[in-house]
């Protein structure tokens, strides 16, 4: 019940984002809002609002933009919080922010708009972020995140023009990026550490630790 509770129950808020993202969805369609101008668009002073405010807004033609988005999301952003905790909203505000600030900086001349990018480097991150670790249970973690949304690789490649690749690409690379910086903090599952890599750590050797034993004994 604990780890039902730690998984699901403990971040509720992910399940009211996704809500507040198809309220916004919903707006936008109702009232012909065209929030589609809140979305980056590449090196232009309006464009950097969209840096913040892109994530939020979605097709308003396309109804399959926000419900593909909303499950990937949904999942792996429970993945970061549960596996990742201490350091998950870092990893959230630097892909929401750099991402953007990327496809601002190199995108083509659009509006790009949707929380794929944010997805994206979710999801390089979970999985580098075992193999740079070499824990065990986290790399368990990054084959199983590689063997449910493994097909999105495909997504960092411009197959077709109404898909923004460049947030994607983006993502995909800050979350490369995030996984190998944060590579020696402290995760959930947290890497036990041999002896001799505290000791290695402290500066102590092992000959040292005999002799305050046996002086000790002494004592």
């Amino acid at each position: 019940m604990k780890d039902f509770y730690n998984i699901f129950l403990k971040h509720y808020w992910i399940l009211f984002f996704l809500l507040f993202l198809w309220l916004v969805h919903f707006a936008n369609i109702h009232f012909h809002l065209n929030l589609y101008k809140l979305g980056v668009f590449p090196r232009t002073l309006d464009g950097l609002w969209g840096i913040v405010f892109s994530p939020l807004v979605h097709s308003s033609s396309d109804n399959n933009h926000l419900i593909n988005n909303s499950v990937p999301f949904v999942i792996l952003t429970w993945a970061m919080f549960y596996f990742y905790r201490p350091i998950a909203w870092r990893v959230l505000f630097f892909s929401w922010i750099i991402t953007g600030l990327s496809v601002w900086f190199f995108g083509r001349s659009s509006f790009h708009i949707g929380i794929s990018g944010v997805i994206y480097s979710q999801l390089f991150f979970l999985f580098f972020s075992g193999v740079f670790r070499q824990d065990s249970r986290l790399l368990t973690v990054a084959l199983l995140v590689v063997f449910i949304y493994g097909s999105m690789i495909w997504g960092i490649f411009p197959y077709d023009w109404k898909i923004s690749f460049e947030s994607h690409l983006s993502g995909a690379v800050i979350g490369v990026v995030l996984s190998r910086y944060y590579k020696n903090e402290n995760a959930t599952f947290a890497k036990k550490k041999t002896q001799w890599e505290i000791e290695e750590e402290l500066g102590i050797e092992s000959d040292d630790l005999d002799g305050l034993w046996n002086q000790n004994l002494e004592d």
